[in-house]
């Protein structure tokens, strides 16, 4: 649909940027906080450990005026479950619940509302030796955190997050290192959605708590949505298409939204012997979310044809890339679109067709909550970053953002991934997203020191203008 006239982002719109506990705070043993499942494990090899990646929870303050110079509306961090809960049940620490007081007023002082994620990639340790979220328990585990959260934040925190990603914890947990399989299990898929069932019901429960607790407040989930391009007009890479759309997308929101299964995931599960088992009150619990809006990441599409084969799937390779999986469907490298120095692909107008394939599936208001470029940025001798990469990236995702809303979908705001350098997933400290450069190396810890990149004043004017100067 091609529009002559620009229509303007809402005077509400809430601009910002994203970060998470683990990959940007550091003092990941301090003041109490218990460790997490991101703490105790394996770091890949080459990239650094977790103790004090962007060392946040020293520096908040400096970091959040930086935040307030760029104009940020709102910050969209995450709770750290074993900072405020050291056993992951239990008693509280009161430390970790000042911090989180103390970042929320920092962010309120300067009129940045915060957008909170209750869960993102770190179960604490202590839970995931009681079996994770493959313990029944966890969906208590969570709802009882929900409630420390709600009831220590709720008078400031309007707009809450559940869990991040759920999607990716369940198709590529082993590369976050959050997938945790019980010894002896036999049938592994089964299990793998037996513990996604958990986290619907759990993220369900959280939802209606805010909703009794907190009448005020908003609360949606925060999938990564990448929508499914069939490699061609073959009638059966179409069918592949949906079947993966299903499966990586349709089943976390349909489910958030309605309450139910994805039919198409729901035949698959059944085929491989994989249906979830319910529980007494499950099927109420999952109907009873009703989220206020729909958070999402989004990096890029993904691309597939059709599978004939029914032998094993391979491995997946992280959370932006496509894989098989056999009499389902097959991915497919798309020739059409260029690659990040990392081999993500990059689809601006995948962007928009994302946007109005979620609102005209849900018509529920949309923020984005991670979107960004991973790259090797470098400092300069005289302290800049020039990442004219980045602007180009994050100009071209935002002018398709404005044709989405030209298109009558509700887009209440824009968090790009990340307000400031931090420990990627899986790829470290060299991996940088950030506006803000931090002055470290992946083991070298240098001074720390923050750097604004050429990003950083080109999204303040961005800001500023409401969306409508999007030049360099």
């Amino acid at each position: 649909m091609l529009h002559e006239k620009k229509k303007s982002f809402p005077e509400y719109f809430l601009w910002g940027a994203s970060t998470s506990a683990y990959q940007v705070e550091g003092a990941s043993l301090l003041d109490g906080k218990g460790p997490s499942c991101q703490d105790v494990k394996k770091v890949p090899d080459g990239t650094s450990d977790l103790t004090v990646c962007a060392d946040q929870y020293h520096r908040y303050k400096e970091d959040i005026a930086l935040m307030a110079e760029m104009g940020f509306k709102t910050y969209r961090f995450s709770v750290s479950w074993s900072r405020i809960l050291p056993e992951g049940t239990g008693a509280v620490n009161p430390k970790g619940i000042q911090y989180y007081n103390d970042l929320i007023n920092e962010c309120l002082k300067y009129g940045i509302e915060p957008l909170v994620t209750m869960f993102h990639f770190d179960m604490p340790a202590a839970l995931d030796r009681r079996g994770s979220w493959s313990n029944r328990e966890s969906v208590d585990w969570f709802a009882d955190y929900a409630k420390v959260l709600f009831k220590n934040y709720g008078d400031r925190v309007k707009y809450w997050l559940t869990i991040n990603e759920q999607n990716m914890l369940t198709l590529c947990g082993p590369v976050i290192g959050t997938l945790t399989i019980p010894e002896g299990t036999t049938n592994i898929l089964k299990e793998t959605y037996q513990q996604n069932h958990h986290m619907l019901v759990a993220q369900a429960k959280a939802m209606a708590l805010c909703h009794a607790m907190l009448p005020k407040a908003k609360i949606g989930p925060a999938p990564n949505i990448s929508l499914i391009y069939p490699a061609s007009c073959n009638p059966k890479d179409v069918l592949a298409a949906q079947n993966y759309n299903a499966l990586r997308n349709w089943l976390y929101l349909d489910m958030a939204v309605y309450g139910r299964y994805n039919d198409l995931v729901w035949a698959y599960l059944e085929e491989h012997d994989a249906i979830p088992e319910f529980i007494e009150g499950d099927d109420i619990v999952l109907k009873s979310g009703h989220p206020d809006f729909i958070g999402f990441n989004y990096y890029n599409t993904t691309t597939c044809t059709w599978s004939d084969s029914m032998e094993a799937a391979g491995s997946t390779a992280d959370q932006q890339s496509a894989f098989d999986i056999p009499g389902f469907f097959k991915g497919f490298k798309n020739p059409h679109l260029p690659v990040t120095e990392f081999g993500w692909e990059i689809d601006p107008e995948g962007f928009r067709a994302t946007i109005r394939e979620i609102y005209s599936r849900y018509h529920l208001p949309m923020i984005i909550t991670e979107n960004g470029l991973g790259a090797y940025d470098k400092l300069t001798d005289d302290g800049k970053v020039h990442d004219s990469y980045r602007i180009e990236y994050l100009r071209r995702h935002i002018e398709q953002m404005q044709l989405a809303i030209a298109d009558g979908c509700d887009m209440m705001g824009y968090c790009p991934w990340s307000a400031i350098d931090l420990i990627s997933t899986h790829e470290g400290m060299v991996k940088r997203y950030g506006f803000i450069y931090v002055d470290r190396e992946e083991f070298d810890l240098k001074t720390m020191d923050r750097y604004r990149k050429d990003s950083f004043y080109w999204y303040q004017k961005v800001i500023a203008t409401n969306g409508q100067d999007l030049s360099d």
